[in-house]
């Protein structure tokens, strides 16, 4: 789609622009708050498999752990709380949309362990379209860490019962796909947004 991928360019561009003194004071705020660096890069899987390095904010300690943030997780630091709220930590992938890695609406990109335990047929159609800063699965599992804090094994959780939930969102939303479809996405995305600050779910 020519079309979402000039919005894709012209809306990373513009939110870079704009954000870019936001961007400098939480890095600064991250590296006061907590040793390492202020950005976390990691492999995630893109479109047609290909791999990249997603850009977050930092918002954990640099200490090993399980892959999965569960609940109060003691690493995520007290900035790092903060950004995760609000959804600040994935602005940086702005960056990504603009390489054209990513795409403002679209499956979120899963780390290539997860990606192995897609099913063939449902492979082929998630990886067709490059992956998004959001999509309807971001939206109905937006406190995703606090349902898996719930569990006794998050990460059986995840695999079995939530990896297969977003993967029947991410199918349907390639199959369904359009410029006004992503424009809601996005309208609902900044509604959770604010839906957070107001204190609700």
């Amino acid at each position: 789609m020519i079309l979402k991928r000039l919005t894709d360019l012209l809306a990373s561009s513009i939110g870079l622009l704009l954000t870019t003194p936001l961007l400098a004071v939480i890095a600064v705020c991250i590296r006061l708050d907590s040793a390492g660096p202020a950005f976390f890069r990691q492999e995630r899987v893109g479109r047609n498999g290909r791999p990249f390095r997603i850009h977050k904010f930092r918002t954990m300690r640099q200490v090993t752990g399980p892959s999965l943030t569960v609940g109060r997780d003691p690493r995520i630091t007290r900035v790092g709380a903060f950004l995760r709220r609000y959804k600040l930590d994935e602005l940086p992938q702005l960056l990504d949309v603009l390489r054209g890695d990513m795409s403002l609406v679209g499956p979120r990109p899963e780390l290539p362990r997860y990606v192995a335990l897609y099913p063939p047929e449902v492979r082929s159609v998630v990886l067709s379209v490059r992956p998004g800063i959001t999509d309807e699965a971001s939206i109905e599992f937006s406190r995703e860490s606090e349902l898996l804090a719930g569990s006794a094994d998050p990460e059986r959780t995840y695999r079995d019962e939530i990896l297969p939930r977003k993967l029947e969102l991410y199918v349907r939303y390639v199959r369904s796909r359009s410029f006004v479809g992503d424009l809601r996405i996005l309208a609902r995305t900044l509604g959770k947004i604010a839906g957070h600050r107001g204190g609700h779910a």
